[in-house]
């Protein structure tokens, strides 16, 4: 199936449906009953986290330029500090790994579907003088939510991803998550929400493989922990993840957002004990999406690799120093200047534990 719907997306096929017409009506009462308990909290405004991070490295060497794309939890949307969301988390990590300061640009939009990528890709490519080095793209439980056509959605997504990387971006991109673990969903809707987004997350990732991209499956990342603390990695309105849940989310991205940026040790060797393969990309993207925090990256067509990073601990949550024009930063000395109150935890710590 999501060889299909991404077929469909590449050649211009047609609408292909993941739900049955005859399970629509079947499962009319579930969904009403999920919608009047699903946000029945109020998710804070997501904190703005634009900034620069790891100022501590300043030096010669120029920022790395990082952009966030996508719906609600690439915009943090559920916390109420910037340090605690994806994108304050990515930089910070980014930065420890690099030993570079990196500006960050978050143009995700909470209740986006993958449509919207058109004009996110078009802001950030708007000012060509800060052209990302890297971007990350979380997007798709809206478009399962809004019954968006499969095929629709991923075409939109490839188109974004094929812009940034001709623009010189490398991109990652997390796919579609499990909707499958929100408390509120019951069963059968459960069982559809959790299959509609793993063929939605195969097929994405099958799409943005094949234009260059590399995916982490987000998939039922948040479900061990949830079921555990669900008040803990869930927000107040019981769909959006907490803190914590964030920090779980970006643990699994950050090894292959500095993987692509060759700030992390690359093996030839996989790891049969980690299950590490090199398969079919369909076949890839089918294990990925049953497996969250699984890396898919091309190699020659129509192979892709098949990786389960280590994760590393994030560095603590800090919060962005204004971005600066670059005779603002420095004095004449090379020295950094005060440019905030939380500048000197900036980049903290230097080596990142094994988690």
């Amino acid at each position: 199936m999501a060889r299909r719907i991404a077929a469909g997306a590449a050649y211009g096929g047609g609408s292909i449906g993941l739900l049955g017409a005859a399970a629509v009506g079947v499962l009319l009462a579930e969904v009403q009953l999920a919608k009047r308990q699903v946000g029945g909290g109020i998710a804070p405004v997501p904190p703005s986290a634009d900034g620069r991070y790891g100022v501590a490295f300043t030096g010669p060497a120029e920022p790395l330029q990082l952009g966030l794309l996508g719906d609600s939890t690439a915009a943090g949307q559920g916390v109420h500090r910037a340090g605690q969301t994806p994108g304050a988390l990515l930089a910070s990590g980014l930065a420890a790994v690099s030993e570079r300061p990196v500006d960050l640009r978050n143009v995700a939009q909470p209740g986006a579907r993958s449509d919207d990528l058109e004009r996110q890709v078009s802001l950030l490519l708007a000012d060509t003088s800060r052209t990302p080095d890297v971007c990350v793209i979380m997007i798709g439980a809206n478009d399962v939510t809004h019954r968006m056509p499969a095929t629709q959605s991923v075409r939109s997504l490839t188109t974004a991803v094929r812009r940034l990387r001709t623009a010189g971006a490398e991109v990652v991109v997390g796919t579609c998550p499990d909707l499958g673990t929100i408390e509120p969903v019951y069963q059968p809707l459960r069982w559809l929400a959790r299959r509609v987004s793993r063929q939605l997350a195969a097929a994405q990732t099958i799409g943005s493989v094949e234009q260059g991209g590399r995916t982490v499956s987000l998939g039922d990342l948040l479900g061990p922990e949830f079921e555990a603390n669900p008040r803990e990695l869930f927000g107040p309105d019981n769909y959006h993840p907490s803190a914590e849940g964030y920090a779980t989310a970006a643990m699994a991205v950050l090894p292959t957002l500095c993987a692509v940026l060759g700030l992390w040790p690359e093996s030839d060797r996989l790891d049969g004990a980690r299950r590490e393969d090199m398969l079919p990309v369909a076949k890839a993207a089918s294990q990925a999406a049953r497996e969250a925090g699984t890396e898919v990256t091309g190699a020659r067509a129509p192979w892709a690799l098949l990786k389960h990073r280590r994760r590393r601990r994030l560095p603590a949550a800090t919060e962005p120093h204004p971005h600066l024009e670059p005779h603002e930063e420095t004095g004449e000395t090379g020295e950094t200047r005060e440019t905030g109150e939380t500048g000197e935890s900036h980049g903290e710590p230097r080596n990142l534990p094994a988690n």
